[in-house]
């Protein structure tokens, strides 16, 4: 199953205390916690591009799975990591924060971070 697609968040849970805890400022919090980010993802093989749009913010990085990359974080600063790909699931570590995206079907992707035992889950559905 391919990646590549559209996908307009749904449902999250932890995102304030996940938010908190990476060093994220409260205003940030209050304006994040209730847009409706778009990622969009374009998979061609190991090669992918990922661009996360959260009102006027817009994160994008592009990386090979199982090759060094520098991805930006979420909040901001380049971070050398590498993505891993087993079946339907990446996951990659941030610095202290291990993110795991899993296409469960081909139109939901669940998006899990976690940083030791505080869980952000973010629930997005295809819409192209």
């Amino acid at each position: 199953m391919s990646f590549t697609g559209k996908y307009q968040l749904e449902s999250q849970e932890g995102f304030v205390e996940f938010m908190k805890a990476i060093g994220l400022p409260d205003d940030h919090i209050d304006f994040g916690k209730d847009i409706k980010s778009v990622s969009e993802i374009e998979q061609n093989g190991d090669e992918f591009k990922v661009t996360v749009t959260t009102g006027p913010k817009v994160l994008s990085n592009t990386f090979t799975v199982g090759k060094e990359t520098e991805l930006e974080s979420l909040i901001g600063g380049k971070i050398k990591t590498v993505v891993h790909k087993d079946g339907n699931k990446l996951t990659v570590t941030l610095d202290k924060v291990t993110s795991v995206t899993e296409l469960v079907d081909a139109n939901t992707l669940v998006n899990t971070l976690t940083m030791g035992n505080i869980v952000y889950k973010r629930t997005s559905k295809r819409v192209a």
